[in-house]
């Protein structure tokens, strides 16, 4: 799950995790142009701009996102552009071909914190999880799929071990009272579970798994990666921070096959050699600092992979 993390916010209160590895792995200079493709609270495209001569465009499919956007349009005139959009459409934007793409998966503290989108059981809210666009909340979910789909999609996206327990219970009740709040749901889990104060909530899997569903979050990143890929310039680079095993094991995954150069083995023909789109910076994920998780404990999932990209053409074509 995406968190905000930071000894010292931005001005507007946002913890952009691992600020200091990014901006590191990014590497701003003067004159080059940059995509902020998960933009938030904007604090990754604040310090880009404030690190280097440089221009940012942001993308985000929140609205909300995009009025903190226009305000950091009239502070960088001309330096910093927000762009309604998912993430996914990145290479549909007519957008030009950049410098460096950094993305910062999942969901982000302003969406957490505020009780009416409903991504958090922490407080009571609607279940709706939505991030933007026309798709179904997470409440039509659950009232409209079988138990098989329920615990299809909480063991798939949140690994949950009692995925068809919960499901049938869902599908059991939901005739009598349709879950429509947060606390209604996480009350339901917890009655399953038999609660007890531990240092994760039973709850936290199963919305993530709805959370995640309801924005196609991995097939989103699936997209993005292919666009990010045909819009960085060579010696651009692609940095990325994921939040939970599913997301970082796409990146990791994408990256890992851009980089082989395959020639065969020993045991098959000789085949050409593929050519390489991006070069790994560090073949081990980066983790954040032992100060910032103790400063933002919910930077301590984080991962970040970097990575460059190569002179080569882009050859991998998704239909």
């Amino acid at each position: 799950m995406k968190s905000e993390g930071k000894e010292k916010p931005a001005s507007n209160g946002h913890f952009p995790v691992m600020l200091p590895e990014v901006l590191a792995a990014l590497n701003p200079k003067d004159g080059e142009t940059y995509i902020d493709a998960t933009f938030g609270g904007g604090g990754y495209s604040r310090a880009i701009l404030q690190s280097a001569n440089c221009n940012v465009i942001g993308l985000d499919r929140d609205p909300l996102a995009i009025e903190r956007g226009r305000e950091l349009e009239a502070e960088f005139p001309n330096k910093f552009k927000i762009i309604k959009s998912e993430f996914s459409k990145i290479n549909e934007l007519n957008l030009p071909q950049v410098d460096g793409i950094v993305f910062d998966i999942g969901v982000s503290s302003f969406q957490i914190d505020d009780a009416s989108r409903g991504f958090s059981f922490m407080r009571d809210g609607p279940l709706d999880m939505r991030m933007g666009g026309d798709v179904a909340s997470a409440a039509e979910v659950l009232a409209t799929h079988d138990a098989d789909a329920l615990a299809n999609i909480f063991w798939k996206y949140g690994e949950e071990k009692n995925s068809r327990k919960i499901a049938r219970a869902i599908v059991q009740d939901r005739d009598e009272k349709p879950f429509i709040t947060t606390l209604q749901l996480a009350s339901l889990i917890e009655r399953l579970s038999g609660f007890k104060r531990e240092k994760i909530h039973p709850a936290t899997r199963v919305f993530q798994a709805l959370r995640i569903y309801v924005n196609d979050e991995l097939g989103e990143l699936e997209h993005a990666l292919i666009g990010a890929e045909a819009l960085l310039k060579p010696d651009g680079r692609l940095v990325v921070v994921s939040f939970h095993s599913l997301e970082d094991r796409i990146v990791k995954n994408f990256l890992t096959e851009r980089s082989l150069n395959v020639q065969g083995s020993r045991y098959a023909p000789q085949t050409t050699p593929k050519p390489t789109s991006f070069e790994i910076i560090r073949k081990k994920a980066i983790l954040p600092s032992a100060d910032e998780v103790a400063n933002n404990p919910r930077s301590r999932s984080a991962k970040l992979r970097v990575a460059v990209r190569t002179q080569n053409p882009v050859f991998f074509i998704k239909n």
